[in-house]
């Protein structure tokens, strides 16, 4: 097969599963310190394997330390504490020299598939994805492993993604790696990572249940599995129930834990701390980069340039994000489960209701998942819009579908709902019209006719707020079409 970029998705996509696994694990994986928890872990554990890979890929674990790596969890902020942790080390690194290069890995991708492995602030380019991946591919799929060997069995695409982001940061030699995890911890894919710097755990709630358990405590248990030995572990300050499992699991695992607050010295006013979980996922950042900077350059400091210029550097798509188009104003958030659904509203309610003329507001929504109950999350932000007396004029129910056409971009993924667009939608229609009957509820197939359609609103109304939040998914393919990659 050809090497290229295109090739190189099309080997991925094959490595996608078509959904969940049912059934309860059974049986002890040598790459976790205790028998697996076949209550809520089903199938075999993404951690399975990842270590005879890497190895088969041609890396050591002293390579994988070498990274300096960064390990982050959570259920809400992962992503936005691993964006600022990121622009806190770059700016470091500017004005320092060390780190020089620093890699991060994230899921999902919004707009590309390359956006979940950048090194200094970008995705790595076209040519690095398909070079680094065939050379991953072509080791793990070589004629000469030995047939019986327990490590012949495939990477699936998460963990492929994984083992390409670790090729990739020690062939491009990084300085510092900051690595999200998928979901949980401690049978998560990227806790292959044994001697992380510092770890990290963002705000708890209730997400992936099946996977990690019913409670918030068993929630904090998977999650506290990327504590290490040796390693400091910072957590946001969580629930009673949940510090206290986090506080036994730093017990467990021979690691000092720190409960972080929002750091009241940070600037008052940026418009990246507009929003108070925004404050508290930088304070986290904050400590996890100070901590990182103490340990591996005990000569320097993060001081308060590296501070403010980390602040007003970062970005983060897709989260919290405002787009100013023309008479159009879009608040654009990833939002996919009621904690961030609640915080969603929040911002979006602060911002248009301090308004000094009363702009129509608009509603684009879609939902689907396996994982997730879509008519709690619809009835979780009516609530919380409802709540400031924000309900939106206008409510657009849409799909995963990016365009009118048909096309979209090679390397953007795109999740197909296995419950008909038409059935869900209907669901939630009458669900929102049960909550405001003065809304006008309106279904769009497609991401494009839904902004399509909300912008011809906007022009008969002579401007509009509009936000658009429910799925990473919708927001991906909404900034393909509100801000397209050139």
């Amino acid at each position: 097969m050809k090497r290229s970029y295109e090739n190189a998705l099309k080997l991925l996509e094959t490595r996608r599963r078509k959904g969940r696994p049912k059934a309860p694990a059974s049986f002890t994986s040598q790459d976790a310190a205790k028998p697996i928890d076949t209550q809520t872990v089903r199938g075999v554990p993404s951690l399975v394997g990842m270590s005879e890979w890497l190895k088969i890929i041609g890396h050591s674990d002293s390579e994988v330390d070498g990274l300096n790596i960064v390990h982050i969890t959570g259920t809400k902020g992962k992503g936005s504490t691993c964006a600022f942790t990121r622009s806190f080390l770059r700016t470091h690194g500017l004005r320092t020299g060390f780190p020089r290069k620093t890699g991060l890995y994230t899921s999902p991708d919004l707009q590309c598939i390359r956006e979940r492995i950048q090194i200094n602030d970008q995705p790595i380019t076209e040519d690095l994805f398909t070079r680094y991946f065939f050379e991953v591919w072509e080791r793990l799929t070589a004629p000469q492993l030995e047939p019986n060997s327990e490590t012949i069995r495939q990477p699936r695409y998460l963990q492929l993604l994984a083992l390409l982001a670790f090729h990739t940061f020690i062939r491009e030699e990084v300085d510092a790696a900051i690595f999200e995890t998928h979901h949980g911890g401690e049978y998560d894919a990227t806790n292959v990572i044994q001697k992380p710097v510092v770890t990290g755990i963002t705000s708890l709630g209730m997400d992936h249940v099946a996977q990690l358990g019913p409670t918030l405590e068993s929630i904090a248990w998977h999650k506290s599995g990327i504590f290490k030995s040796g390693a400091p572990a910072f957590s946001v300050l969580q629930e009673s129930g949940p510090a206290e499992v986090l506080r036994d699991r730093a017990i467990e695992k021979r690691t000092n834990l720190t409960f972080v607050s929002t750091n009241n010295l940070l600037p008052a006013n940026d418009k990246n701390l507009s929003v108070p979980v925004q404050r508290l996922n930088c304070s986290l950042a904050l400590e996890l980069a100070r901590t990182f900077v103490q340990l591996k350059a005990p000569d320097q400091t993060v001081d308060a340039s590296d501070i403010a210029d980390g602040i007003s550097n970062f970005k983060w798509a897709g989260r919290f994000e405002v787009i100013e188009d023309g008479l159009s104003r879009w608040f654009v958030d990833g939002a996919h489960n009621t904690l961030s659904l609640k915080q969603a509203a929040d911002w979006f309610v602060t911002n248009t209701c301090a308004l000094e003329t009363r702009n129509c507001r608009i509603l684009i929504f879609s939902h689907f998942s396996e994982e997730r109950d879509g008519v709690t999350l619809v009835e979780c932000l009516a609530e919380a819009l409802s709540k400031h007396g924000a309900m939106p004029d206008y409510v657009i129910f849409t799909t995963y579908e990016e365009r009118e056409d048909g096309t979209t971009r090679i390397d953007k993924t795109l999740k197909i709902p296995e419950t008909p667009f038409p059935d869900l939608c209907s669901v939630y229609t009458s669900l929102w019209k049960g909550v405001d009957s003065n809304a006008i509820v309106s279904n769009s197939p497609t991401i494009e006719g839904a902004i399509t359609l909300a912008k011809e609103i906007s022009a008969e109304r002579s401007g509009a707020q509009i936000l658009v939040t429910g799925s990473l998914h919708l927001v991906g393919g909404a900034l393909n079409i509100l801000r397209p990659q050139i």
